[in-house]
């Protein structure tokens, strides 16, 4: 899917994707954010950053809850 957003072509993240996405510390389930482009996993306390469309499912790249 994408975005018509001042010229460019944003991606955006698909919902169903969260089906077979995990929390990569606790393998848990992960809840979509679309304002704030995240996916949180309320078991570890943190939030995965969406770039592009595409979740950044690093521990390192996470923000703390």
């Amino acid at each position: 899917m994408s975005q018509e957003v001042s010229g460019k072509t944003a991606t955006k993240f698909d919902p169903r994707m969260l089906e077979a996405l995990v929390c990569p510390r606790t393998q848990g389930t992960l809840d979509y954010d679309a304002d704030a482009q995240e996916l949180i996993s309320k078991s570890a306390k943190l939030a995965f950053p969406i770039r592009e469309g595409i979740p950044i499912l690093l521990v390192d790249e996470a923000r703390s809850l």
